[in-house]
Parts: structure tokens; C-alpha cells; sequence
């Protein structure tokens, strides 16, 4: 008789196989197989809220096989990924088919290696139904608000609206920085810079003003106009430069922590502009396995849902093996490096990790692995090796330089010893002070004046988010849990609440009004300290701390409360959607275009409806003329978002391109150049016969 083991995903089931012997059958549940039903509320509220499964439409198939097979053998593992969702799916799945909840069936793999599923089928244990409470908890609150509140948002603003419990949040929490940067009143202030050079050099360096007359100018106001610089130059016009004090020291800069599920969010984002939901699909693929060049199919990192920091000793010692091995014993730590976890994260896994950190990113690139996977694996693999690593010595220096009745500051840095950073270094927020390399200085030594500038500056409104600062906005403020980040922000750009103004993230009119009308009669639910401590209770009930029912009474009873008086207060009334203006003019009337949002997105349509009904798609010119036809060419998608570049005139003309369309003319036959690649790609001629490409440098633009 055979042992059924069960994972979620089928991608697992090719590489577990490979590490089994054949007294394992390995089947994919593809996901949850039964959940709450779709065209009903399916939570009994006043019987302990009672969730009423029933199984998935579409998946009966499925069942029904996995059943024959669970007959077939006298042992069922549930090897549902090793979070809540994973949980509760192993918890449905021992309902399905019978099996004893007293039973140790419940196995969990951190990583998808020889090593991980021997550590799992080794550790079996039962299901753990606090973890299920947690799951269930949320799946209802969920439920809860989607159900009764997405019907009222129909009523009093538009049809097919919806709300949710952490979508809303994130929605306001978007619409609250928007309303922050336009009442923002920026002011003006000034700072004065010295271009110096000492006796014994050449090099010029900067030394910025810190104080006049003995006092710091602390606040960078403290300088408000060109009158109170003009002022202040006067005082320094033929004043002496002379070198007061001189600071040294040696400064260690440590390498940041192995990644967790935010923070590889925030740097996929930043170094690789990968979208959220690209960052998660590309690493649940690395979890899962792919296959490997004479390693065959093998899972390459831990699992990516975690907010843990914590790493394992055999980890670390194969990480010690290979940096030894390839930069020496002093790129090595002087002890084990031990990072902090948050004090509310889910410990229950290790960071993201490489599970061997023996394959190394060229070893993954020479596979059959998509660029995503790659360029991923490279990220995480550099993170981690890298915090395992020894510290950046830096040499530090620092100078006091006296002029008159005012005090200047230089300072700048060396690297004396690269360390960690010799694989991989953090975005920097000290460039200019690392570009302010300064001379031999000691105190007495004279300096010569080259130039003395006011430089004028502006105080600049908070930025909107990016997916990576909202994505840190959450974690910092116990907004969802590490497996939502990527979904939410997925959901409130695809219902229209916001949109992508390149990477910046604004709320569209319809997220604005709704967000004031959440705010106005559901205070709570688009609370950000509210909701935090919902997830707090989520987090209570997986220890076994706090009861589930008692945290969904709690809820409801003010849920229904607000729904109640909320229908109440706008009995009769209606919300509406301001129209967003354009500079376009009907073609049929003459009136003005405006932009609205439908069932599939945002269209044109004329101001003067509804005694003119004319309405049109949104087009976005790229710039350039059509090689084949002349027309203008337009910036499309397509149906998975990625850009491409058509012809104004299509179908009727054919023209089609990945290549982003130029400023650049052909200089054999005057049609628009594209460009093809990056930086150090090259800018071709699609036109029909002429074959005209350049290669372009790091310095070309294109």
C-alpha cells in the first residue's frame, strides 16, 4: 500500500517525486477546494457564525480523484503550504475525506529540497486548529464586510462597487497622502556652499555653512530668503578659511538582514521595478522548484511568506563554506550574525533564504529559468550571502572650518575595507557625501576660497506611494499580513480605486469619493489603527489566546451598528462621481470629453450626455510616425498589461512593435527609430527595406 501526500501546487508535485521513493503518490489540490459559497452570505451570524462550506464549483472532478486515490492508501498527508491558508486547506481536506483530526497526517515543508521534505515526513503532527480559527476568522470578517457593505456602495455610489476590510484601508490610506500633498504649502529656504581647495592639493571639496555669529543654523529654514544670504556673504566677502578641527574615525557599516516577505517586496520594486504580484509569482515559482542544470527539479529558495528574520545554523555554516571558499577567511564575521525579528512576526519560518547556497545566480541563469526567476534568485542569493558577511569598514572624516564670524562643515568617506559590500550594497542615501572625497586636512591649515554660492531650495510635499512604500506603510503599520500585500494592491488598481501614475500610486476620483463617504459613516473599517488590531486578534487566536467567535461577535455587533445608521443618514441620497475633465472635443457636438469609468475601465465620453450619446476608447500616443503608413503611434497593452506599440490605423494596417518609439529620425530613409533593450541596446529602423541599426552606448539614450 502507497502513502497519498497532498500539496496545493502541481509544480511541487515533480519535484517532491523526485526526493520519494515509490511508496509516495504525490496530487495537487490545486488551491482551496472548498470555501463560503458565492451567491449567498453563507455565514450564520446568529448561531456562533458558523461558516457554511460547500465545495468549489469546478473542482468536483478533483475531488472525486483524489478521494479514489485516498482510498487506495493506508496513509493521507496534508501537505498544504506551512501558513493559515495551508492550514485550513489541510483542515477542509481531512473533512473531505474522513480523516482522523487526532491523527499526526499534518506535514509542512520550509523548503522544497531533499532536505526539507525528509525534515517534513520525519515531523509529522496534527492540525494545528488554532491556525485554522485564524484563517476562518479572517475568511468571515472578510465575508462580513464584502457581503453587507459592497451592496450599500452600490446603492449610494455606483453599481458593482466593492469594499473590503484591508482593500479599504489601503484605498484611504492613498487618498490621505493625495489630500496631504495638495494642501501642502511649500516654503522657501536657502543654504550656502564654499568651494574649497587646501594648500597641498588641487581638488577642490564643498563645505556647507553651519553657523553664524556662534549659532547652528539647525533648522534648514534658518535661511529664508536671498536677503538673509546676501547678508551673510557680505559677511564673509574676503573672510580667511582656515581649518578649526579635524574628525576622524573608522565607521562599520553592517549588511541588512536576509529578506522577509515586505522587505523582498520593497527591493524587487526599487531594483528590479517588478510589480508586487510579480515579485510573489516569480518567488512562489523558486519555492516551488524548477529545474536546475545537472541538479534536476529542486525548490531553490525557503518559503516566501514570512516576516521572520531568523536563520538556521546549517544555513549559516553552507553560507560560511562558500564565502570562505570563494572571498577568504577576513569576508567572514568576527561572530554569528543574529537579526531581530519584529516583535508581532509569525516565527514559525526562516527568512527568504537560497536553500543552497552552493548554486549560485550564474549556476540558475545557465538553466532553463525564465528572466523573473533569475533575476529574483540573484536578489534574494546576494541578500543573503551578503548578511552573512563581514562588516564595511569605512574611513570617516570630518572638518570644522572657521571664516570670519561664521563655521562651515565638510565631511566625506573612503572605503577602507569593502566587505559585505563586495556583493552587494544597499540603495544609498549618503551618494554626496561619499562624492565629497576630501583632501589631507589638519587643523591650521588655510584653505583657498574657489567659489561662495546661495543656493535656493523649496520645502517639497510628502511623495505619493510607490507599491514599495505602501507595501512598507503596511507593515509598519500592521495592515494585512505578509501573503496580502500583493493581492490588495492588485485588487484597488483593478476595481479603479487607484491608479499607476508611473510607479507612483493615485487615487482616482472614484476612490476619493468613496473613500469620503467610508470615512464619513464607517470610521472604522477604513481605520488604519482599527484594522491593526484586528490582525492582533488574527495573531491571538493562532496562539490560542483569544476565542474566535468572541473576536466576530465583537465586530459585527458594531459592523451592524454603523451599516444600520449609515443607511439611515443617506436614505434617498446618491453620491456622485465627478467626471474627469480633458482638453478633447466631441466630434459629434463640439462639447468637451470627459473621461468615465465602466465595467472595463475608463472611456471617453461627451459632457453634453445624455442628448449626446458619443463615447470612445482612451489612446495613448508614443510619439514617432508608423513606418508602414505614416499614421500615429499608439501606446496599447495587452490583455497581462505588458506594453506594446501599434498603429493608429490598425487593422488595417499591420504595424506591431515590442521596441519603444524615439525622438530619433533614420538617417537612410527619415522614418522613427526604435529602441530595442536597455541602456546598451540599440535603436533600428522598421521600415520595410532600409535595415538602418546603431549600437548604442552606456551614454546613449536613444
Amino acid at each position: 500500500m502507497k502513502s497519498l501526500i497532498i500539496v496545493e501546487s502541481p509544480t511541487k508535485v515533480h519535484t517532491i517525486k523526485r526526493y520519494l521513493s515509490g511508496d509516495y503518490e504525490v496530487v495537487a489540490s490545486m488551491g482551496h477546494l472548498i470555501d463560503l459559497p458565492k451567491s449567498k452570505f453563507g455565514v450564520d451570524v446568529d448561531n456562533d457564525f458558523q461558516p457554511q462550506y460547500i465545495e468549489i464549483k469546478g473542482k468536483e472532478s478533483l475531488i472525486k480523484d483524489i478521494k479514489s486515490k485516498a482510498k487506495k492508501c493506508d496513509k493521507v498527508y496534508l501537505a498544504g503550504d506551512p501558513d493559515r491558508e495551508g492550514e485550513a486547506i489541510s483542515w477542509h481536506l481531512a473533512h473531505l475525506l474522513k480523516l482522523d483530526l487526532n491523527d499526526k497526517n499534518r506535514v509542512t515543508f520550509n523548503e522544497i529540497t531533499a532536505t526539507g521534505i525528509k525534515h517534513g515526513m520525519e515531523n509529522p503532527r496534527t492540525i494545528n486548529e488554532n491556525l485554522v480559527n485564524a484563517q476562518q476568522t479572517r475568511r468571515i470578517l472578510d465575508r462580513i464586510v464584502g457581503y453587507k457593505l459592497s451592496p450599500f456602495l452600490w446603492k449610494k455610489v455606483r453599481r458593482g462597487l466593492s469594499a473590503g476590510r484591508v482593500q479599504s484601508v489601503a484605498v484611504r490610506m492613498i487618498v490621505d497622502r493625495e489630500e496631504e500633498i495638495r494642501s501642502f504649502e511649500s516654503k522657501e529656504y536657502w543654504s550656502i556652499e564654499a568651494r574649497l581647495t587646501a594648500a597641498a592639493s588641487r581638488k577642490q571639496f564643498t563645505a556647507k555653512l553651519t553657523s553664524v555669529n556662534g549659532e547652528k543654523l539647525e533648522d534648514k529654514l534658518a535661511l529664508p530668503n536671498k536677503e538673509s544670504v546676501d547678508k551673510i556673504l557680505q559677511m564673509l566677502d574676503g573672510a580667511a578659511y582656515e581649518v578649526e578641527k579635524v574628525k576622524k574615525s573608522v565607521h562599520k557599516k553592517s549588511p541588512s538582514a536576509p529578506f522577509t516577505t515586505s522587505t523582498l517586496q520593497q527591493e524587487a520594486s526599487k531594483r528590479l521595478g517588478f510589480q508586487s504580484r510579480r515579485t510573489m509569482k516569480a518567488a512562489q515559482e523558486l519555492y516551488e522548484g524548477v529545474e536546475i542544470a545537472s541538479e534536476g527539479a529542486i525548490g531553490l529558495i525557503t518559503y516566501m511568506r514570512t516576516d521572520s528574520l531568523r536563520i538556521s545554523d546549517e544555513a549559516r555554516a553552507a553560507a560560511y563554506d562558500f564565502i570562505k571558499a570563494k572571498y577568504g577567511d577576513k569576508y567572514l564575521p568576527d561572530a554569528p550574525r543574529k537579526f531581530k525579528t519584529k516583535s508581532n512576526a509569525q516565527d514559525a519560518h526562516e527568512a527568504i533564504r537560497p536553500t543552497r547556497p552552493d548554486i549560485t545566480p550564474d549556476m540558475v541563469k545557465a538553466s532553463n529559468v525564465t528572466s523573473d526567476q533569475y533575476k529574483l534568485y540573484k536578489l534574494i542569493w546576494e541578500r543573503f550571502i551578503a548578511s552573512q558577511m563581514a562588516n564595511c569598514l569605512m574611513d570617516t572624516v570630518s572638518a570644522d572650518i572657521k571664516a570670519g564670524e561664521c563655521g562651515f562643515k565638510a565631511s566625506g568617506y573612503a572605503v577602507k575595507f569593502d566587505g559585505f559590500t563586495v556583493l552587494y550594497e544597499d540603495v544609498k542615501d549618503d551618494d554626496e557625501e561619499k562624492k565629497n572625497e576630501l583632501p589631507p586636512l589638519k587643523q591650521g591649515d588655510k584653505l583657498k576660497l574657489k567659489s561662495l554660492d546661495g543656493n535656493q531650495h523649496f520645502t517639497q510635499p510628502p511623495p505619493r506611494y510607490t507599491e514599495a512604500t505602501l507595501v512598507k506603510a503596511f507593515e509598519e503599520n500592521g495592515i494585512g499580513r505578509p501573503s496580502t500585500y500583493a493581492p490588495t494592491i492588485t485588487t484597488i488598481i483593478s476595481r479603479n480605486y487607484v491608479e499607476r501614475d508611473g510607479k507612483q500610486l493615485k487615487p482616482t476620483a472614484l476612490g476619493e469619493v468613496t473613500t469620503k463617504l467610508m470615512k464619513e459613516h464607517f470610521d472604522n473599517i477604513v481605520d488604519v489603527k482599527f484594522t491593526a488590531g484586528l490582525e492582533t486578534d488574527l495573531d491571538k487566536i493562532e496562539e490560542g489566546s483569544k476565542s474566535w467567535t468572541t473576536t466576530l461577535s465583537g465586530f459585527y455587533k458594531s459592523f451592524r451598528k454603523e451599516l444600520s445608521e449609515a443607511e439611515q443618514a443617506m436614505d434617498g441620497k446618491r453620491v456622485k462621481v465627478p467626471d474627469e475633465e480633458t482638453d478633447q472635443v466631441c466630434e459629434v457636438c463640439g462639447k468637451p470629453m470627459v473621461i468615465k469609468i465602466g465595467r472595463f475601465g475608463k472611456f471617453l465620453a461627451c459632457s453634453g450626455f445624455p442628448e449626446c450619446t458619443n463615447t470612445k476608447k482612451i489612446v495613448t500616443e508614443a510619439g514617432g510616425r508608423c513606418p508602414y503608413c505614416g499614421g500615429k503611434i499608439l501606446l496599447k497593452k495587452t490583455k497581462k498589461g505588458k506594453k506594446y506599440y501599434g498603429c493608429e490605423h490598425n487593422p488595417q494596417c499591420s504595424f506591431m512593435t515590442w521596441d519603444v518609439p524615439t525622438n530619433d529620425i533614420c538617417p537612410q530613409c527619415g522614418s522613427t527609430l526604435f529602441k530595442k533593450g536597455g541602456k546598451t541596446g540599440k535603436l533600428l529602423c522598421h521600415k520595410q527595406d532600409c535595415g538602418y541599426e546603431k549600437q548604442l552606448g552606456d551614454g546613449d539614450e536613444g
